[in-house]
């Protein structure tokens, strides 16, 4: 009935808004041409990608499951197509030689979308209320920001943060004379576009903001609805969408007046492998043993994962952080399935008349999770249990809620989905927790790898600590690519119905989350001349 609903709500808003034309249910039917101005665009998106508390940066809007570059409010920096940092409010950035102090001056030509000028006031008032109130980003290593003129910006951090750029390009600044318990609903900012509407649980429109200081917006117009799977399908169906998000279980309908837009990821998926033995509340026997995790690595044919699963619609995933600037070809590994068996023999795990292992009587046994209602994980465990099966090694599937799945995890693989733009998806999975045993979501801990990771952070800048992110996966003779506490199988491309005429600009790698990033550049699309 929902769906329903929303597909109603969203053909009412099509009629009275752009002057509906007629449509035609059905797949190989030809769906209506779009009526709407040709510098507007509709998109649908998921409606997991509605911000709960709005569109405040302080709350999330553009960072957590879905992050992405906040349309309504400008950030100091941005990342470009290969993902390094570049500038955005911020002109230039520096950091003391204790690398406790980062200094930003900004652009002096930005103003807020109510005509008052955009200042240091501003960044400090964001990123110290951000510290006191944030749930979602981390701003635990800030103490405190300062202004020391107008247009210039101390961050003073507690500890050496040299990806500080990173963390920057996901906080969209709030305007201090005009921010209260209420923004997130209707948010002044100095982004791109202005939110001019939003009706909750169904649609949001944004106009051009003309206020803004860079490059003039192409589209003026953007309508974003936010439905489930089914009614987005049939809205392309109908041909009342431009673009609409899809799954790749549906890649392989023809849709009448639209293309199949697919677009590269670090949205990847992989299962944890507890790397310490059983004792009682964590851990696990037989992924324990490094060799059988390298048995594991080693014999997961990670391109018939995408084929079955995926539809062939993903890339091979080795890492948490392919394509990343600090990324590693260290990681990559071929398909070799006798090698796996050889070392699961060298390890003891002996096969038997069943060809199932086991050593010293103990069965070769492993239960996979995956999260209660996430039918690609469950699809993804399935394959990965009957690829182990061909090694000999027997795997259940069994889904979990998240009450459950953080501890469960610490000692029974389970099926997890990452990947952002900051090297601190690799701290936060990787690194020994501060004053504990192991890393967070599965027991692993290396010295090694903690030091190189704590030496990046602290390291001059943040291109010089790419180096040292690389030396943590693999320095030539240890590393994460050795340890193999986590596998990875999938980078999962982000499907999209895309009508013909609407050219969308280049895409960088999506992030984890099928949502906001591929409007993050929606100022730049344009529809082809007729």
């Amino acid at each position: 009935m929902r769906n329903k609903a929303l597909l109603l709500a969203f053909l009412l808003l099509f009629l009275f808004s752009f002057c509906a034309c007629s449509s035609q249910e059905g797949a190989g039917s030809s769906p209506a041409e779009s009526t709407a101005p040709k510098d507007s665009v509709i998109i649908v998106l998921p409606t997991s990608a509605e911000p709960e508390a709005g569109f405040d940066p302080i709350y999330g809007w553009g960072a957590g499951e879905h992050v992405h570059e906040p349309l309504i409010q400008s950030t100091l920096t941005v990342t470009d197509q290969e993902l390094e940092i570049a500038y955005d409010l911020a002109t230039e950035l520096s950091v003391s030689e204790d690398g406790l102090i980062w200094t930003a001056k900004l652009r002096q030509d930005a103003c807020f979308s109510d005509g008052q000028p955009l200042t240091a006031e501003d960044v400090v008032f964001t990123y110290n209320t951000a510290r006191q109130e944030s749930t979602v980003n981390d701003f635990t290593m800030l103490e405190q920001a300062i202004a020391t003129d107008d247009f210039t910006v101390e961050f003073h951090l507690n500890q050496p943060y040299s990806i500080w750029p990173y963390t920057m390009a996901h906080l969209g600044i709030v305007p201090a004379h005009a921010y209260d318990a209420d923004y997130g609903h209707a948010p002044i900012g100095s982004g791109r576009y202005l939110l001019s509407q939003w009706d909750r649980g169904q649609q949001l429109i944004l106009t051009a903001n003309p206020n803004y200081y860079g490059e003039e917006v192409q589209m003026k117009k953007v309508v974003v609805l936010f439905m489930e799977e089914d009614a987005a399908l049939a809205a392309v169906r109908a041909g009342q969408v431009d673009l609409a998000y899809t799954a790749a279980t549906y890649s392989q309908q023809q849709m009448a007046g639209y293309q199949l837009f697919s677009c590269k990821t670090v949205d990847n998926r992989g299962i944890n492998l507890p790397a310490r033995a059983f004792d009682g509340s964590k851990g696990n026997d037989l992924t324990a043993d490094p060799l059988v995790r390298r048995a594991i690595n080693l014999g997961l044919d990670r391109q018939q994962i995408i084929e079955h699963v995926l539809n062939g619609y993903g890339s091979p995933a080795y890492s948490v952080c392919d394509g990343m600037p600090w990324y590693t070809p260290a990681n990559e590994v071929s398909h070799d399935p006798e090698a796996a068996k050889a070392l699961l023999e060298q390890a003891g795990w002996l096969p038997g008349e069943s060809g199932l292992r086991s050593k010293d009587g103990v069965p070769a046994e492993l239960k996979l999770l995956y999260p209660v209602g996430d039918s690609l994980r469950q699809a993804l465990a399935a394959e990965t249990a009957n690829q182990l099966l061909s090694l000999g090694i027997s795997s259940g599937i069994e889904a979990v809620g998240w009450d459950v799945a953080y501890d469960r995890a610490q000692s029974e693989p389970m099926v997890w989905g990452w990947g952002a733009h900051t090297p601190m998806e690799l701290y936060n999975i990787y690194h020994t927790v501060p004053g504990e045993e192991d890393a967070a979501y599965s027991p692993y801990s290396n010295p090694q790898v903690d030091a190189y990771m704590d030496q990046a952070l602290r390291s001059a800048d943040w291109q010089e600590s790419y180096a040292l992110w690389q030396a943590a996966q693999w320095d030539g003779e240890q590393g994460l690519a050795g340890d193999l506490p986590w596998i990875w199988l999938v980078n999962v491309d982000h499907l999209y119905w895309l009508r013909e005429g609407l050219q969308v600009s280049e895409q960088k790698l999506h992030p984890h989350g099928h949502g906001w990033s591929i409007v993050n550049s929606v100022d730049q699309w344009c529809w082809q001349a007729e």
